[in-house]
């Protein structure tokens, strides 16, 4: 785990994820799951280029049971757009960055 992104658990999402005051980019994913894997870095870079302006957190679904399913995640990894506490977007799969970069660019 890069110093860029931010592990959330059931207990810190709330804090972490619905009262941040910047945007929010949720990845649900888990360490045996391979397109989260591949994702991973992306998201990383993400992180970086938007230091300041977004969060990029990350829920290991395998450790968490209530958040996933409060969202209705059925799929991994499930990358969800938080912004003042509502989701504005979503994206299931490995999709391009620039897919991500949209949905960053449309809640900034």
């Amino acid at each position: 785990m890069a110093q860029n992104t931010v592990n959330v658990t059931d207990s810190t999402f709330e804090s972490t994820v619905m009262k941040s005051t910047v945007p929010v980019l949720v990845d649900f994913w888990a360490p045996w799951c391979g397109p989260c894997v591949a994702i991973g870095p992306t998201l990383e870079q993400m992180a970086e280029e938007f230091k300041g302006r977004i969060t990029v957190a990350k829920m290991n679904v395998d450790e968490n049971a209530n958040t996933p399913s409060q969202f209705g995640v059925r799929s991994i990894p499930y990358i969800v757009l938080v912004k003042d506490g509502k989701v504005v977007d979503s994206v299931v799969g490995v999709v391009p960055k620039a897919k991500l970069m949209d949905m960053i660019n449309k809640a900034l």
